[in-house]
């Protein structure tokens, strides 16, 4: 009986999977899974970013603040029509960080200014925040969840004669190759996509798509050899793959760029060097699973 009903759980998720792997990313056209309704994730987004600035210090009528709100504005002007009214919040908090939340919210870290220093490096951070949003990737990581959740129930039932500690070890095996071979790379996947449409949302806005390539040499200077987790265990892609996927998308983020401006991007001059990073973590996180104050690696 139990065999049975772990039988039906498995073709039921083959069904929705079949059913729900029509939509596709912006500019990447990546196929993708999304079982949660734009509407219910962006319910969630807004509920969680007012959560999160009624328990922050929200910054206003800095020049740093107007930066932000100014190059949001900017950036959501070129975006893809998305049914957003994008909002835009500078927090002071000493991590380099930033985040974003389904239905349009943007929060940038005061920490994250030691390291983009220019209105570039700052549309860098900005335009990759809200590349996760334009491809909706909060909703997309809601789905890969519930199927994961589908898949241990199925999995519990189709067992279920097993001894507990059987069992316990069984589901423990399946968390972990869960985690280590969907989840990780499913998150890495998604930082990387947020990288390249980020790359051609700021080069059609008319900021300079190279400077993105020196923010990322500086976080990686930063960060130091060696403290990154390995690939595999990390939510993000490696720094040294992040700058080479970047420089391989230059070409059609700079001809965004020409296109944007009638004009050659000026000659970038080296980066001032950054001040040593004092904050909790380094990285960008986005919702609603927000993995903690401390951050992530970029």
């Amino acid at each position: 009986m139990r065999r049975g009903v772990g039988l039906l759980l498995a073709a039921l998720l083959a069904l929705v999977l079949a059913a729900a792997a029509c939509a596709t990313a912006p500019v990447t056209g990546r196929p993708q899974l999304i079982l949660v309704s734009e509407g219910e994730a962006d319910r969630m987004g807004a509920q969680a970013y007012q959560d999160v600035v009624s328990k922050s210090q929200v910054v206003t009528g800095t020049p740093e603040a107007q930066l932000v709100r100014q190059v949001g504005q900017r950036l959501a002007r070129v975006s893809p029509q998305v049914p957003y009214q994008w909002q835009f919040s500078l927090v002071r908090d000493n991590q380099a960080n930033a985040f974003a939340l389904p239905g349009g919210h943007v929060v940038v870290y005061t920490g994250i200014l030691r390291y983009a220093q220019t209105p570039d490096e700052l549309a860098t951070v900005m335009a990759h925040e809200m590349a996760h949003n334009i491809a909706r990737h909060g909703a997309e990581r809601m789905s890969q969840q519930l199927v994961t959740q589908l898949g241990a129930a199925g999995l519990q039932a189709a067992v279920g004669a097993q001894s507990p500690a059987a069992m316990d070890a069984l589901m423990t095996a399946y968390g972990a190759g869960t985690q280590v071979g969907i989840l990780l790379p499913f998150s890495r996947t998604q930082e990387s996509e947020a990288d390249h449409i980020g790359l051609v949302l700021m080069a059609k806005a008319g900021y300079d798509p190279r400077q993105a390539v020196g923010f990322w040499q500086k976080m990686m200077a930063a960060g130091g050899a060696g403290r990154q987790p390995p690939t595999f265990l990390s939510t993000h892609p490696a720094d040294q793959q992040r700058i080479a996927d970047l420089e391989r998308e230059m070409p059609e983020a700079l001809a965004d760029y020409r296109q944007a401006t009638g004009q050659q991007p000026p000659q970038p001059q080296a980066a001032p060097q950054a001040a040593p990073s004092t904050g909790r973590g380094q990285g960008f996180i986005f919702g609603p699973y927000r993995e903690g104050p401390q951050g992530t690696r970029p």
